[in-house]
């Protein structure tokens, strides 16, 4: 009877269609939160009538949509148009004295790192100060991240470079991505995706010709994005990508090029990282 057993079962394992044992065995998902950079208040770079939010968010959306046609990956995005979606809205406005406790806590316990020696800081990139409501919202992001138990966290934005005024050209192009220190919990992670997305993104673009950003993948330790201050989880792995110059996408056609291929090669360096061919 019990040889019988296992002959039947080895029988079964091997006629048995390998999507019926995939549906049969649950697997995690791969959880991404997306966050278009800016929002309607405050929209950060601009070039013409053009507001880099605006930008942000239609890229966003594409990388958004291309991954949540995979099942293997649980994909969530802070704001679509008209505003932040109710679940971060309604989480910024119900936690926001948790969330400056979070940020205030961090704060203290890093500057006793730091006293102590153990965490040694370096130069960063210039970047411009985060306003207290920013900040705020940006450290929401993270205490919600760690809440939900994020894989990836990636931040869009387009850049910018001082100009005399909106309707002139930089003299900069190309993209980068920011990724965490060495120092940071969750360097390590953050890197290694960062170089997935880097080798995909080169494919069709230049990285950038900003000399602190040479070589398109630059270390940070200020960027609350990337858990400055220890606030986001070792396995939460964050990156902020700068796609490229505002004011080197001049016209629509030129925009609505750029994000179909940019959230097609982010896509791609994302599962290439993930799910790597054999």
């Amino acid at each position: 009877m019990k040889k019988l057993l296992l002959t039947t079962l080895f029988f079964l394992a091997l006629f048995t269609p390998i999507g019926f044992l995939n549906a049969a065995t649950k697997v995690t998902p791969i959880k991404i939160l997306i966050v278009p950079g800016h929002d309607n208040e405050v929209w950060g770079a601009q070039y013409g009538y053009v507001k880099e939010a605006d930008m942000n968010l239609n890229l966003s959306n594409r990388i958004y949509n291309i991954l949540k046609k995979d099942k293997r990956f649980e994909v969530h995005i802070t704001r679509k148009i008209g505003g932040y979606t109710k679940e971060f809205e309604d989480y910024l406005t119900n936690n926001r004295e948790a969330i400056i406790a979070f940020k205030e806590n961090a704060k203290k316990e890093m500057q006793v790192a730091i006293d102590s020696g153990d965490f040694v800081e370096k130069e960063n990139p210039p970047h411009n100060d985060a306003s207290e409501e920013v900040a705020i919202k940006l450290y929401g992001f993270n205490k919600w991240a760690n809440e939900n138990k994020m894989d990836v966290v990636i931040h869009v934005h387009f850049n910018d470079y001082p100009r005399e005024t909106p309707w002139v050209s930089g003299i900069h192009k190309g993209f980068a991505i920011y990724t965490p220190e060495e120092q940071m919990v969750n360097a390590k992670g953050s890197s290694d995706l960062s170089k997935k997305i880097l080798k995909e993104l080169k494919k069709k673009y230049i990285t950038s010709t900003y000399e602190e950003e040479k070589g398109g993948l630059v270390p940070d330790q200020s960027l609350i994005a990337l858990g400055s201050n220890g606030t986001l989880l070792p396995s939460v792995r964050s990156l902020l990508i700068e796609y490229g110059y505002i004011y080197r996408f001049k016209t629509k056609a030129a925009r609505m090029s750029a994000y179909a291929n940019m959230a097609s090669l982010t896509s791609a360096g994302i599962k290439s990282y993930f799910f790597p061919k054999k």
